[in-house]
């Protein structure tokens, strides 16, 4: 990635607090990425906190907004682009539109789909929409980052063990895959699973309950960040995942109801927790196949 390469960032936005688009931005945008940043719904905060308005943005203003983008005169700067949650169905696949565009004019664009959809509740966004991301933006992802819920709904599958998680991420298709919510190792823990055609990590720290919104928002971006480096895989896996339970970490001490990124930026960039790495055994060479 050359020095001021841009990442178009679509999700959520909220007023108050750190998820979506305000987690994901933040994390580029502190570790050194521009950032183009279009809201999908607007929220004046989380609806775990109660309910609120929501202003989705029209399905035909979004496409026009899409549709600017691509002719935008600055569109040469993007290198990336990160897709979250989307308020409407209509929403990926114009989504879709704007990363094949970009994909024409550099087949190198790397694309990161967090199918922010579910949790271990069951979905929270409309199947419809559910749907048109698995449809729409998956087959062009470079990178997903799903957790093991969303990957179960997505794939269809039980996935209660990491063998079941890495042989629905190779059926699921895109070539890189980091699970969240993996099927933890150590006691106490929780991990993310990151799947490649040479690579089956895992990466655990410790869990800690009730954690706020935005972890995987948060973890989608800083890993992101780290690819775009060129660092070696493994060691983004290690520092995201650290950054991540970094942050976490703290604001649980403080007994923050959101993340607190702006207080804990340094963890993003440089963070000091430890993170238990783990090679697994890769379903492509375990001779099931």
């Amino acid at each position: 990635m050359s020095e001021g390469s841009a990442v178009i960032v679509i999700s959520s936005h909220v007023v108050r607090g750190s998820v979506g688009n305000r987690a994901a931005v933040f994390a580029l945008e502190t570790m050194g990425y521009p950032v183009w940043a279009l809201p999908t719904v607007i929220l004046p905060w989380h609806p775990g906190h109660g309910p609120s308005t929501r202003v989705v943005i029209a399905e035909e203003q979004f496409d026009q907004v899409i549709d600017d983008l691509i002719r935008a005169p600055w569109i040469g700067e993007v290198k990336a682009v990160l897709t979250g949650y989307f308020g409407h169905p209509s929403q990926p696949r114009a989504a879709a539109r704007l990363i094949s565009a970009l994909r024409a004019r550099d087949p190198d664009l790397f694309y990161a789909c967090d199918p922010v959809m579910g949790d271990e509740a069951g979905l929270y966004v409309p199947e419809a929409t559910a749907e048109a991301i698995r449809t729409e933006l998956l087959p062009l992802a470079t990178l997903a980052t799903p957790n093991r819920f969303e990957l179960a709904w997505l794939s269809g599958a039980d996935l209660d063990s990491n063998a079941a998680v890495m042989e629905a991420a190779i059926a699921l298709g895109p070539p890189k895959m980091l699970v969240t919510s993996a099927v933890p190792m150590m006691a106490g823990g929780t991990g993310n699973l990151y799947l490649t055609g040479r690579h089956a990590l895992l990466a655990e720290h410790r869990l800690i309950d009730n954690p706020p919104n935005g972890l995987g928002d948060l973890l989608a971006a800083v890993f992101l960040a780290r690819l775009l480096s060129g660092m070696d895989e493994e060691k983004a896996l290690q520092l995201a995942t650290a950054s991540v339970f970094e942050v976490l970490a703290r604001t649980a001490r403080r007994g923050g109801d959101e993340l607190t990124l702006e207080t804990d930026a340094s963890s993003l960039s440089t963070p000091m927790a430890m993170v238990q790495m783990r090679h697994l055994m890769h379903p492509l060479r375990s001779g099931r196949r």
